[in-house]
């Protein structure tokens, strides 16, 4: 018998910390509910728990991209559903502006309604948004971005892109572009109205009609025509065409029975002067009238060197043009036409040989220098990285006649298609991102179940491995009690 070394007590320690150990991982496993707590309890069950855990998180982010893009595509829809009402009035009204029981004021009402709502349409385009994400200008971002990815996968490269074509009223064909004129310079010509045909450039016939002083510069006046009436020529009043100016008569020296007069545009005033014979004719003031109503007034122009015509300065040569002639500009360039020209061409290669109408009505309009301007409809505009610029809408589509409501009609039906094509591509991608979410739900569900076999505890089995282990641990420590007494036989050998 040995004493220093109890070997039975140790084999049974040995065991009843392997009982113990095993009792500690079991209740461990019941606790947590899970199979692998730590590496070390399966050290490649974890590795495969832990790719598939990432690929079921992954999948349940991909289900909710796809509801956000679900979204995204309801919000876009639910404003083309709007953009479709529009054109509907739009073709409503292109239809009864080609019957000719309309008048031109008729049209010219219906065409008011027609711009209101070609504004509409592109103000929706413009500012219909999701996230701040631009739905139907042509990009969803402001970084001229044309299609919107929608990750509905769990790994990379699992997405799915959306194109919306631009929805303004621009891209759909049912905008107009609008002219203008504006009279600039000393001129006689008071105004400048384009009109006529409202189509989309110059060459469709807009007609330029030109308002017009037509009365010459005088050089001969009668005292009428100065509005010298009465008995008192010392405070006489003017006439309305010469309201400008200060009219002064006066007694000068001298004989002769000329009567002389100056204008100084400078001044503002005209200044008549009389010889003292032409006093001697009558001592009255009347006999003088008498002579000056008979007497042409010869006009001598002082100060700036100018005529007067209607109450406006007109110089006497401007910028070369002759008398009966008319500038007319449109950006870097001139065209001059004489003032009875019905057209005028330009040809630079920037106006594309554009063509205004003309009246032909103007006369004595020296140096008249008419601008013409061109406002635009268009798409937004990206550059440099971002959006320069909105859709913009300078005039609805042309129903201002019967031909141009019939022609609008088609157009405004390829409108309507186009839009109807779009929302039926987007209708598309939402019924087939309703089938990626069933799918991604259903791969989430099947592979939680798989990873759920390789992780999680199987209860029953774990619980009848602690019940094992907890007897075994328990005998242990019966048996170690037992063990421990056994050197206790010695004893006996030495009674």
């Amino acid at each position: 018998m040995r004493i220093n070394h109890n070997i039975a007590a140790l084999n049974t320690y040995r065991q009843l910390n392997s009982a113990s150990t095993a009792q500690g991982k079991s209740m461990e496993k019941l606790s947590s509910g899970l199979r692998i707590n730590k590496a070390g309890d399966d050290a490649a069950g974890l590795a495969i728990s832990e790719k598939m855990r990432g690929q079921i998180r992954g999948l349940e982010m991909g289900s909710k991209n796809a509801q956000d893009g679900i979204s995204f595509i309801q919000t876009a829809e639910g404003a083309l559903n709007e953009t479709h009402s529009i054109l509907q009035r739009m073709r409503e009204l292109a239809v009864q502006s080609s019957n000719d029981t309309n008048t031109d004021a008729d049209r010219s009402e219906l065409q008011k309604e027609v711009d209101q709502l070609a504004e509409e349409i592109t103000r929706i385009a413009n500012n219909t948004e999701f996230n701040t994400k631009s739905l139907l200008n042509g990009a969803v971002d402001d970084n001229n971005v044309k299609a919107a990815t929608f990750h509905i996968g769990a790994n990379a490269g699992q997405n799915l892109e959306l194109t919306i074509g631009a929805m303004d009223a621009k891209s759909l064909g049912v905008t107009r572009d609008v002219q203008s004129a504006k009279v600039s310079g000393a001129t006689d010509v008071t105004g400048a109205t384009l009109s006529g045909t409202l189509g989309t450039a110059l060459t469709d016939g807009a007609s330029l009609t030109l308002s017009a002083d037509d009365t010459a510069a005088k050089t001969t006046w009668s005292a009428a025509d100065l509005g010298i009436t009465g008995t008192s020529l010392a405070s006489t009043s003017n006439s309305s065409e010469y309201n400008d100016y200060t009219i002064t008569v006066t007694k000068t020296g001298g004989a002769g029975a000329d009567v002389t007069a100056a204008i100084d545009s400078t001044a503002k005033t005209i200044t008549i002067n009389y010889s003292s014979d032409v006093a001697a004719a009558g001592s009255t003031a009347a006999k003088l009238q008498s002579a000056l109503d008979g007497a042409n007034i010869n006009l001598t122009a002082t100060g700036d060197a100018t005529a007067v015509a209607g109450g406006t300065d007109v110089a006497a040569t401007t910028a070369g043009l002759a008398d009966d002639e008319v500038k007319l500009t449109i950006g870097s360039e001139d065209v001059i036409v004489k003032d009875t020209a019905t057209s005028a061409t330009f040809t630079s290669a920037a106006n594309q040989g554009l063509t205004v109408n003309l009246d032909g009505a103007v006369t004595g309009s020296a140096a008249a220098t008419i601008d013409i301007g061109i406002s635009s409809s268009s798409e937004a505009t990206f550059a440099g990285g971002a959006k320069t610029a909105d859709a913009n809408v300078a005039g609805g589509i042309d129903i201002s006649s019967q031909s141009a409501a019939d022609t609008a009609i088609t157009a405004i039906n390829t409108a309507i298609e186009t839009v109807s094509t779009e929302r039926s591509k987007l209708g598309a991608y939402q019924n087939r991102l309703e089938h990626t979410i069933n799918n991604l739900n259903t791969s989430s569900e099947n592979l939680t179940a798989a990873e759920s076999r390789v992780r999680d505890v199987d209860m029953a089995k774990e619980m009848m491995e602690q019940t094992k282990n907890s007897i075994l641990s328990q005998a242990a420590q019966a048996m170690l009690a037992q063990s421990n007494q056994l050197p206790n036989g010695v004893l006996q050998l030495l009674r």
